[in-house]
């Protein structure tokens, strides 16, 4: 069979999976559903497989037809992705490029570098979500990411780069410090009251401390009486005198420069998460995504030394 039959019927197919009936697949491609109906037949005939379960109500993907549907949504896809890079060269960036961030790091750092984008480029449609958890871009149509941390390994179908690692501080409000002292030592500092990042389990994030041997990292959790799941939430309660906090620069350096907060314990300061920037291999050769990888890759690593 020429490569160009496998693909007759593929958009039919989709269409229809999709708006559940022949007659409503029929009425988004323009034809007939008696057309519709022939077209899918053919298609079975020539898997070998039945596609759709059919009742007098609805239609239902079979077991065969919803693995068929994931992969003639993904081929249908890397064509579209092909003919708008070919159209798209030597113009200005345009287009939907969809971009997933961190919650509280993507408002305050990364937000800011992509609505410059976007001013920049009028053409362009950047539809930006937040989250903590790593998503599966293939699977939730994501072309850039940015994770403070990350997976152990990445996705053949990611292209990613380190853009450096957090730097964590202690600080705390000037008026608790003149109320309660300001630590010296990490004995000092299990005597004050701390506040803790609490995770979604209900467990307590350990605290970072630069260790002895340089680069090394030690953990510890330290008994907190304020337990704050959100970093933003952990600022707030520091700078109304909660107690001393540990948060990485990007969050905290304006209050730092302008003395609502002050940095204790500097030598116990460590390095923390890696930042890394992700993105679809396939979608990176398209001027909207090639040049806001651009932006962001130059934007954000200043801004987490």
């Amino acid at each position: 069979m020429h490569p160009s039959e496998r693909l007759k019927g593929l958009d039919v197919f989709v269409c229809v999976a999709d708006a559940g009936s022949f007659t409503a697949a029929a009425e988004r491609l323009h034809l007939t559903a008696s057309a519709v109906g022939k077209s899918i037949a053919r298609l079975e005939e020539r898997l070998g497989r039945r596609l759709f379960h059919r009742t007098t109500r609805r239609m239902s993907l079979t077991e065969a037809g919803i693995a068929f549907h994931r992969t003639c949504i993904a081929v249908l896809a890397d064509l579209e992705e092909a003919e708008v890079s070919l159209r798209a060269e030597d113009a200005e960036p345009s287009g939907r490029v969809r971009i997933d961030l961190p919650a509280a790091f993507g408002r305050l750092q990364a937000l800011p570098i992509i609505l410059g984008f976007a001013q920049a480029y009028p053409l362009a449609r950047p539809q930006v979500s937040f989250s903590d958890r790593f998503i599966d871009p293939v699977e939730d149509g994501v072309d850039i990411l940015v994770r403070i941390g990350g997976p152990d390994s990445w996705s053949t179908q990611l292209e990613h780069r380190l853009l450096g690692h957090e730097r964590h501080v202690f600080c705390a409000a000037p008026a608790y410090l003149a109320a309660h002292g300001v630590p010296a030592t990490l004995q000092d500092l299990e005597a004050h009251r701390c506040i803790a990042y609490g995770r979604a389990d209900g467990s307590i994030s350990p605290w970072r401390f630069a260790a002895a041997t340089p680069g090394e990292v030690d953990h510890r959790v330290i008994p907190s009486p304020l337990v704050v799941g959100d970093g933003e939430g952990q600022v707030t309660a520091a700078l109304v005198g909660c107690g001393i906090v540990q948060l990485p620069t990007w969050l905290v350096r304006s209050h730092l420069e302008d003395g609502a907060l002050m940095e204790v314990l500097p030598d116990l300061a460590s390095e923390g998460l890696p930042l890394t920037l992700a993105w679809m291999k396939s979608r990176q050769d398209l001027p909207t995504v090639s040049l806001l990888l651009d932006a962001l890759a130059e934007g954000l690593a200043p801004r987490i030394r």
